[in-house]
């Protein structure tokens, strides 16, 4: 089992995921050494983000130009309208599963 530890009280040598690729590192296949819980209101649970030990850390991989257009493509892929076949410039609500303007244009069937 993994230490406990409230918002704000996580000792130094600590870090979330957010928190190492700031610091242009990642887990890099370490366990989780510990759990941060914050407290939330109406008996809800408390929200829990993962700790790892900055020592044992990795750099972050570099981006290299194939990951990189396979990024790009899959970003277009997500703001390309199914219906109209434009880029709306925009993420497309899974939601919607169209743009909006497709959405709130009446259909004429």
């Amino acid at each position: 089992m993994a230490d406990i530890y409230r918002w704000h009280l996580a000792p130094d040598g600590l870090a979330t995921r957010r928190q190492l690729r700031a610091l242009g590192l990642r887990p890099g296949g370490q366990d989780v050494v510990a759990e941060l819980h914050r407290p939330r209101r109406r008996g809800r649970g408390p929200l829990v983000a993962y700790l790892y030990r900055i020592e044992h850390a990795r750099p972050v991989r570099p981006m290299t130009p194939g990951r990189a257009a396979a990024l790009a493509a899959a970003m277009r892929a997500r703001r390309t309208c199914p219906t109209c076949r434009t880029d709306v410039g925009y993420c497309i609500p899974r939601s919607l599963g169209m743009c909006v303007t497709c959405h709130d244009t009446p259909s004429s069937s």
